[in-house]
This record gives structure tokens, sequence and C-alpha cells, in this order.
């Protein structure tokens, strides 16, 4: 597939660094990150809805404790 990206003098300075000091395309910097993002999101509401699940189950019992 391909996928045309624009970038501002910012971003074309902070790829061109990146892909030279990790020895790979611009095109693999770009790939990377997005799918870090990718990663970091799903992590994120995973961790969120256990949190809820245990509020859920446990709540009670920390309020109670809080209010020791």
């Amino acid at each position: 597939m391909a996928l045309t990206v624009r970038t501002d003098d910012e971003l074309e300075r902070a790829l061109t660094v990146l892909a030279a000091a990790e020895g790979t395309s611009r095109q693999e910097i770009i790939r990377r990150a997005v799918l870090e993002r990718y990663e970091r999101a799903g992590h994120a509401a995973r961790v969120e809805d256990s949190a809820d699940r245990m509020i859920e189950r446990w709540g009670d019992v920390l309020h109670r404790l809080g209010t020791v």
C-alpha cells in the first residue's frame, strides 16, 4: 500500500536524524512510531478496563480502608 505523508521542516529533520542514527529508512521510523502508539493505546485501554473491574469488585473495601 502507498501513503503520502505531508511533513514540515521539523518532522523532516527529525525523520532524517532518526533514520541516520538507527540505520534505517524514514518509512521504517514512521512505521515503528505508529505501531508503538497503537500498542500503547491498547495497553492503556486494557489497564483502564482492569481498574474499572477492580473498583467494581473491591471499591467498598478500598473505601472502608481509606476511612479507617
